[in-house]
């Protein structure tokens, strides 16, 4: 089955796009240009340094970028470099980093709604920013057209 426009736009897949992006960064300590970084390389499977600086292009400097994603988990190494007869390390997305890209999937699918329990970082704010979102979280949820 080929998907089109109409059949992606029937399915409302992008309508509560940016208030899952909100939600995926906040919990995940993450920016947004990360997660998008994330997605991208997720789809990739497997990629090389140099293919992580060519996706990088579209996204704002970020220096440390690299090093902070590896240091907190998201990429690992799938197979290191010997220097003799492997040249480069490849490199993939940690299976954190699957596991939340494929929440998120399901979310903007609605199988699974946001968490609005108490231990949800995102949820449970003060700010009035964080109450707007808290009220977009619930029309959501409610929405049945999703």
């Amino acid at each position: 089955m080929k998907l089109d426009a109409s059949n992606i736009k029937e399915l409302n897949l992008l309508k509560y796009y940016r208030l899952i992006r909100k939600w995926a960064c906040k919990t995940y300590s993450l920016s947004d240009s990360d997660l998008e970084l994330l997605i991208y390389l997720d789809c990739k499977n497997r990629f090389t340094r140099n293919e992580f600086i060519e996706g990088v292009y579209t996204y704002s400097w970020d220096k440390s970028r690299w090093e902070r994603l590896r240091r907190q988990g998201w990429i690992e190494v799938w197979r290191h470099r010997n220097r003799t007869t492997i040249k480069y390390s490849i490199y993939k997305t940690s299976f954190k980093c699957s596991q939340l890209i494929s929440r998120i999937y399901r979310i903007m699918l609605a199988e699974e709604d946001l968490p609005t329990s108490e231990r949800s970082i995102f949820y449970n704010n003060k700010s009035y920013t964080d109450k707007v979102y808290n009220k977009a979280i619930n029309d959501m949820i409610k929405d049945k057209h999703r």
